[in-house]
């Protein structure tokens, strides 16, 4: 599970659009996590998601690019052992925003870690929700 598929990729305008109209957000610098449990028509992976960076806050595109190539890496490393493991314990899909709000360019060691704890922290806050 050490990949990022297209059908792990969140394109849907509609579940896009219910994410951003329904969803569940926090911040943890510098992401903001922006969360919905639903039922997904893909076999196989629990969770879509999606990463955004503003261009208000990086106008080049090289910038921009370059972070989302960093969260998407440290998202592949990462999804099976803090995110897939928890859903599908719990019986759980979800769509998921991933919104780069840093002002600089994070290395990648530092996004990873910062990434590591915003998916544990959205454990915790689905848990708070079940119980």
């Amino acid at each position: 599970m050490s990949s990022f598929k297209k059908e792990e990729r969140l394109c849907s305008r509609a579940l896009i659009l219910r994410l951003v109209n329904k969803g569940s957000s926090f911040l943890l610098y510098p992401f903001r996590v922006t969360s919905l449990s639903t039922e997904l028509p893909v076999a196989g992976f629990p969770a879509q998601v999606m990463i955004t960076v503003s261009r208000r806050r990086f106008k080049r595109a090289v910038d921009r690019n370059r972070i989302k190539r960093r969260v998407r890496e440290a998202y592949r490393k990462n999804k099976s052992a803090h995110l897939y493991d928890y859903l599908d314990n719990s019986g759980r899909s979800l769509i998921l925003m991933l919104s780069y709000v840093g002002k600089e360019v994070l290395s990648s060691p530092e996004i990873e870690k910062k990434l590591i704890l915003a998916l544990k922290r959205l454990q915790q806050e689905y848990d708070q929700k079940s119980a």
